[in-house]
């Protein structure tokens, strides 16, 4: 492994560890120190403002006019709706439950890009995809089975799997623009945007969170990790991991943070452990190796044309 390499795939474990880390430290934090929405508006105003200045020290990027749109868009899918969705999910669920069912986010981006960009459906996509689902099922089921009833923990997964399903379009619709800008002129303007858009449902919670009335060292603890770790931090690693490594790769990093974040739950009294969730993480595991590993449209096209015999043109005086 080249020092290019080694270096990308450095930062994409230390982002997927504090990513991992962060589910059970966020979980910490609600509902009695702040809501799932003063949680998710932190994020947005802290992102902006640190990627902003940031930005102040680096060569100005001008964006056109005509990626202004997909910039909001895709800071509304990346940003807004995923991180919220997923805040609001970990609330009413199990922190392993979360921290599985997002690693099911390759897939769905596999399904959506098969919609919009015509990506083909290999039988080893569609056997991935029935093992992801299988195993997403299973964790849904068994929460309403350990729920009683009461149906908060499958509210909660559906929720994460909505998160994963806004990034999922959200690598969709900034295809073209990531391969324009760099990773801090898209960051500025897509958490400026959420900051903006959010600010009449988020400001308020915000400001009257307990956790701004209390001394708590615990609660702050966990509070500066989920802003300058989890935020901050990891948005800084991942565009630079994007550039070393192939998105393949970035993709089984994933696995990476359930492991993180059912060891520290458990510890914390969080969850219980159950054999349900191994098994449903084995089989999501195996449902994403697939599909991330699975030939693309430009696969299917470069050999199409390797097999096609050439044709020598002759011509006519």
């Amino acid at each position: 492994m080249n020092r290019t390499k080694l270096q990308g795939n450095a930062a994409m474990l230390v982002a997927s560890i504090i990513f991992g880390a962060n589910i059970p430290i966020s979980k910490n934090l609600m509902p009695y120190w702040m809501s799932p929405w003063a949680v998710s508006y932190s994020r947005f105003a802290f992102g902006a403002i640190m990627f902003w200045l940031v930005s102040m020290f680096m060569p100005r990027t001008k964006i056109h006019k005509k990626d202004m749109l997909t910039l909001f868009v895709g800071s509304l899918l990346g940003v807004g709706i995923n991180q919220t969705a997923f805040i609001y999910g970990l609330q009413q669920t199990a922190p392993t439950d979360a921290s599985i069912v997002v690693t099911t986010m390759p897939i769905m981006a596999m399904m959506i890009a098969f919609f919009i960009l015509r990506e083909p459906i290999t039988l080893k996509k569609a056997g991935g995809v029935f093992l992801g689902l299988t195993g997403v099922l299973s964790i849904i089921l068994s929460a309403s089975y350990n729920s009683g009833g009461k149906g908060a923990s499958v509210i909660g997964d559906l929720f994460c799997m909505l998160s994963c399903l806004s990034y999922a379009f959200f690598l969709v619709v900034t295809r073209n623009i990531s391969k324009k800008y760099n990773g801090v002129t898209i960051m500025k303007w897509m958490f400026l945007f959420s900051s903006i858009v959010t600010f009449p449902l988020g400001f308020y919670d915000l400001v009257s969170a307990r956790i701004f009335v209390s001394g708590d060292k615990t609660a702050w603890g966990s509070y500066l990790y989920l802003l300058v770790g989890a935020t901050f931090l990891t948005y800084l690693l991942i565009p630079e991991a994007q550039k070393r490594i192939r998105p393949t790769t970035i993709g089984m990093y994933n696995y990476v943070q359930p492991l993180v974040a059912s060891i520290i739950a458990i510890s914390l009294g969080q969850d219980s452990f159950s054999w349900i969730k191994p098994i449903a993480a084995i089989l999501i595991f195996l449902g994403v190796y697939m599909v991330t590993t699975s030939k693309s449209r430009e696969d299917v096209e470069l050999e199409s044309k390797a097999a096609t015999p050439r044709h020598e043109t002759q011509s006519i005086e």
